[in-house]
């Protein structure tokens, strides 16, 4: 369904939809910055670049070249030096939205939340008991 919203871009108003999320003027300079981008990353010697010497290169901003990765125009497969920064700490990744690092850090901290609220559970649990005497 479409959205009426402002260009994330240049803050003209358009439909925002599945396919386009700025507005025309901005779609085509990203099209045409991905045509420069394309043709660039095509040239064998310069597969192995980096992000950074793509931007030099292209005069293409970070930004739009990230956008292409994480939407899948730009396959990292064939390009080794290229990835995106990991949501949490910034750091490149290639697959994913977080690092090793910080996965394993939230998988941590997750495993001690889940021990954490099972012994409050068998707390309560063991408060709750009622003990019945008999009277003889």
């Amino acid at each position: 369904m479409e959205e009426l919203i402002n260009c994330p871009s240049c803050g003209d108003i358009f439909y925002k939809n599945k396919f386009r999320d700025v507005c025309m003027k901005c779609w085509k300079k990203e099209e045409e910055d991905y045509e420069t981008i394309y043709k660039f990353m095509r040239k064998r010697e310069n597969r192995a670049a980096t992000i950074n010497q793509v931007v030099e290169q292209t005069g293409v901003l970070e930004e739009t070249i990230l956008k292409f990765i994480k939407k899948g125009r730009l396959q990292i497969t064939q390009f080794p030096n290229l990835g995106y920064p990991c949501d949490k700490c910034g750091r490149i990744i290639r697959t994913g939205k977080l690092c090793g690092n910080c996965k394993d850090e939230l998988q941590t901290a997750l495993d001690t939340y889940e021990k954490e609220e099972k012994i409050k559970k068998d707390l309560l649990h063991q408060q709750r008991r009622t003990y019945y005497s008999s009277k003889d």
